[in-house]
């Protein structure tokens, strides 16, 4: 977050120095940003069950689902959330929601098919650390500063083409320099936001792993179900970039494999910055160094 701050201040005094506005567009920018944030994050719930065609879980026909929602909320100290399926081959599950009072979690039918129910405890006890832990409050925030960042950039171009650059002349070669300088930074700022935004991202999924194991007090439930989910391909068909990160793993299967599975070098290196979660072998690594530190855990 103190990287997002860092970055959206260069950006706004470059766009102030720029345009000739001062601060007044970078406080513009934010309001704006903002409000729009504050809309989406008020209304994140139903917006990421709509886009995933999530339905609600009639609890006679998934009954075990609800059991085991219920016991890990009350183990967890959180209200039951909402409880829906997603009518998807692809094993896979989310959670969303403002707080923990406004929670949902979603599971789709692939998961419940191909998981027994240590592992189905597993990921439900991920699921149910992202709502604890306030993972949506911490993306809705990064979310809001890559958003200013991008609107920043975009209204430096247009000033740029509409005659900013004249203001240059004022400063001489320094300010063609620092002109030259705001292009550049206005060009790769969104993409290290989006990098920002992708590592918290991925810190998160590892500290959600981690109280998933502590919640239930098995591991290897966990463990099993990530290996299942790393030998799976099937991509979840309602899944889009924008509701990405909110799955236990990323949904886009095929770039997944891609980046994963067989590629070295600098092309999965790079694979690796952009996705919105860590490698699932990673993920399992950390896993079993944390049962083998806890001693009682070991598999």
């Amino acid at each position: 977050m103190l990287g997002f701050i860092v970055l959206v201040a260069a950006v706004g005094w470059l766009f102030g120095y720029v345009t000739g506005v001062g601060y007044w567009g970078l406080v513009a920018a934010v309001v704006f940003s903002l409000l729009m944030t504050w809309g989406s994050y008020f209304n994140s719930d139903r917006i990421a069950l709509a886009m995933s065609r999530a339905q609600p879980a009639d609890p006679r026909t998934h009954l075990q689902l609800h059991n085991i929602v219920e016991g890990l909320s009350i183990a967890a100290g959180l209200p039951k959330p909402r409880v829906y399926v997603v009518e998807d081959e692809a094993p896979n599950a989310f959670a969303t929601g403002r707080d923990p009072k406004h929670a949902a979690v979603a599971v789709t039918s692939g998961l419940l098919g191909k998981m027994n129910r240590d592992e189905l405890e597993g990921v439900l006890a991920h699921e149910l650390a992202h709502i604890k832990n306030r993972d949506t409050l911490v993306m809705t925030l990064a979310v809001t500063l890559v958003g200013v960042i991008v609107l920043l950039g975009d209204w430096m171009l247009r000033a740029l083409w509409w005659g900013g650059h004249d203001r240059d002349d004022r400063g001489g070669g320094a300010g063609a320099v620092v002109a030259l300088l705001g292009v550049v930074l206005l060009v790769i700022a969104p993409l290290f936001a989006q990098l920002l935004q992708f590592a918290i991202s991925r810190r998160r999924e590892f500290l959600a792993d981690a109280d998933a194991v502590f919640l239930t007090r098995h591991p290897q439930g966990l463990t099993n179900a990530l290996r299942k989910l790393q030998s799976d391909r099937t991509a979840v068909r309602s899944a889009s970039r924008a509701t990405a990160h909110l799955w236990i793993e990323s949904p886009l299967s095929l770039e997944k494999a891609r980046g994963e599975r067989g590629a070295t070098g600098v092309g999965a290196w790079l694979n690796r910055l952009f996705e919105t979660h860590p490698p699932l072998e990673s993920r399992i690594a950390a896993l079993q160094q944390t049962t083998l530190g806890a001693g009682a855990f070991i598999p």
